[in-house]
């Protein structure tokens, strides 16, 4: 079953983030809760963990790209 990876809201008034850097590249296997990537907002930078257990088969949002909140950024299998 693939879960999509969802860019999480860290706060009230946070509308969007850019992608920092990736942690796991694609066909690397994760674990729930484990580091995924690092994204960047107006006031932090912060590590966003996998949502479950499995391998990243996708990566929808590029380091340096500008997502908003709870859009898909990438696809764990």
């Amino acid at each position: 079953m693939a879960i999509e990876v969802k860019l999480p809201q860290y706060g009230m008034t946070m509308h969007e983030a850019t992608i920092a850097r990736w942690l796991k590249g694609v066909d690397e296997e994760v674990r729930e809760g484990e580091p995924l990537l690092e994204v960047e907002t107006d006031k932090m930078t912060v590590e966003v963990p996998a949502p479950v257990s499995g391998r990243l088969a996708r990566i929808d949002a590029q380091e340096g790209e500008t997502v908003a909140v709870l859009e898909t950024i990438g696809l764990i299998e």
